[in-house]
């Protein structure tokens, strides 16, 4: 992600979830609501 879409979440007020993707099974984790990683307000 760059900063400018990091800028534009945050100006929105849109939670990002910061994970590790390559990790097998965590993509569906984050798509199934499963708290993975961390939640940047």
């Amino acid at each position: 992600m760059d900063t400018s879409a990091f800028a534009l979440c945050m100006d929105n007020k849109l939670p990002i979830m910061v994970f590790n993707f390559l990790e097998k099974g965590n993509a569906k984790k984050a798509v199934l609501g499963e708290l993975i990683g961390t939640i940047v307000k």
